[in-house]
C-alpha cells in the first residue's frame, strides 16, 4: 500500500465568483458530485481536474 497517495485537491467554491462561461459569458453552477462547472446558457459542463476548472470549450461535455 502506498501512503504517498494524496486525495485530489478540492475545488474552491469562491472561484465561482470570478469564473464565467467562455462561450456565453454567463455565470456557472458547481456540480460537486460530477466535479463540473455547468453553463446552462451554453448547454456545457466544464470538468474540474485536480481542483482546477478546465474552461476550454473543446474539453466541455454537452448537456443532454
Amino acid at each position: 500500500m502506498n501512503d504517498d497517495i494524496q486525495p485530489a485537491p478540492a475545488f474552491d467554491r469562491r472561484m465561482l465568483e470570478a469564473l464565467i462561461c467562455p462561450q456565453t459569458h454567463t455565470t456557472l453552477e458547481y456540480d460537486m458530485a460530477a466535479q463540473e462547472l455547468i453553463s446552462r446558457a451554453a448547454g456545457l459542463a466544464f470538468p474540474i481536474r485536480n481542483g482546477i476548472p478546465v474552461m476550454l470549450i473543446d474539453e466541455a461535455r454537452k448537456l443532454d
